[in-house]
């Protein structure tokens, strides 16, 4: 358990520098961003955004199956723990946002430019909020219309970040699972992917800094422990002895 937890603690660490980061240097978010740039970074936050989150974890899930190898007993273990991991991160998530209620930058930001008081905004339901933001929005031509469009569909509480905990799951479980098995390559991806959605939510007008860096932690102690279940219910993480030689193979082609 120990060498797991630093295993996941080091992936978390690398997880955190960005957020970190732009939390002490003061950077707010402030709307009027290069529109390819903004288009970028919400391409990044969709992968992790319904339906194209289900798609991404399927997709993650079917790799990790064929990294590990385990038998289909094991694999589905594995499937349940993996699956387990990111809807109980999901519903830490969403437990903690409607008792902290911390309101989106975006949302302060329409307080102080369409005077929309945030205590009110947070006082209607879901689908008047996004009826308001789109009757706010319709002749501001600073904001794109993607951009106005994900506001429109997102405007709960932000604190934690649940596309944060998402993204820094899977990460945390490559780290965790993979690193093993050597498969460098894949963690290195999504610790970049992850890093990249963390990005997109503070440049979107989403997430405050904060709102990554205790959604990483939740992550972090929530795959440790989903780690130490694969590790104790599917079999042992280091690569059986025909595995070992397609590794150094690997390693030595690099």
């Amino acid at each position: 358990m120990l060498s797991i937890a630093k295993r996941t603690a080091a992936g978390a660490g690398l997880l955190l520098i960005m957020p970190v980061t732009v939390w002490v240097s003061g950077w707010s978010w402030q709307p009027g961003q290069d529109t390819g740039w903004l288009k970028a970074m919400y391409w990044i936050t969709e992968t992790v955004t319904q339906p194209w989150g289900i798609i991404t974890h399927v997709i993650l899930c079917g790799w990790f199956f064929w990294c590990l190898r385990f038998r289909l007993k094991a694999a589905v273990m594995l499937f349940t723990i993996l699956a387990g991991a990111i809807l109980i991160g999901q519903g830490v998530k969403s437990w903690v946002k409607e008792r902290v209620q911390e309101p989106r930058p975006f949302v302060i930001w329409l307080e102080k430019t369409h005077h929309i008081p945030v205590d009110e905004f947070y006082t209607l339901k879901r689908k008047d909020r996004s009826d308001l933001v789109k009757e706010q929005l319709t002749t501001q031509q600073a904001i794109p219309h993607f951009l106005r469009q994900h506001w429109q569909k997102e405007t709960g509480f932000a604190f934690p970040s649940g596309h944060t905990m998402f993204a820094a799951s899977w990460a945390l479980l490559a780290v965790g699972l993979l690193w093993p098995r050597r498969r460098t390559v894949t963690i290195a991806i999504l610790l970049v992917w992850a890093t990249g959605v963390m990005g997109s939510r503070l440049l979107l007008g989403m997430h405050w800094p904060r709102d990554l860096v205790v959604a990483t932690l939740i992550s972090w102690a929530l795959v440790t422990l989903a780690t130490w279940l694969v590790q104790r219910f599917c079999g042992p993480l280091t690569p059986p002895p025909e595995e070992r030689q397609e590794i150094a193979e690997r390693e030595q082609n690099r």
